[in-house]
């Protein structure tokens, strides 16, 4: 399983062929109506059942990787620590943990050790990206207003 330490951009030519993968995978998506479906391996012509969710999960990562973006597979209850924490909110161990103290972030203590829900981490970062956005979009407006940005 890839750690954030791990994850790193496709390559140039992964994105190409995820690019060009995609929109025929696609459409063979759309025609399949089973939970369970059977793949082939052409270059060893074997024959693997697989979940029609893998399948469709396989989709997205496609797309990801053809948008440049990096992919790691994390089982949404995985619990991390609060150094993993802080590398994926791209903040200080200790600022962390003063959010996780301030209640801003759910948490559990083992022993002396804090354990966080890695879906409860990404939550917080997409708030804080939303909040940013909102940030940015209210100071493009008051620019607006004192005549410094033209819209």
């Amino acid at each position: 399983m890839n750690t954030i330490d791990q994850m790193r951009r496709p390559s140039k030519s992964e994105q190409m062929i995820a690019i060009e993968s995609l929109p025929a995978f696609s459409s063979i998506l759309s025609g399949i109506h089973s939970e369970e479906t059977e793949i082939e391996i052409e270059e060893t012509g074997e024959r693997i059942k697989i979940p029609f969710r893998a399948l469709a999960f396989l989709g997205d990562i496609l797309k990801a990787m053809g948008e440049g973006k990096p992919v790691s597979i994390v089982p949404l209850a995985t619990e991390v620590t609060t150094q993993k924490a802080a590398e994926i909110l791209g903040c200080s161990r200790p600022y962390l943990v003063k959010l996780l103290e301030e209640g801003a972030i759910d948490f559990v203590k083992v022993g002396k050790h804090r354990r966080i829900k890695f879906e409860d981490v990404v939550a917080y970062r997409q708030k804080m990206k939303d909040q940013q956005k909102k940030n940015i979009i209210e100071i493009m407006g008051f620019d607006e207003e004192l005549g410094l940005y033209d819209s």
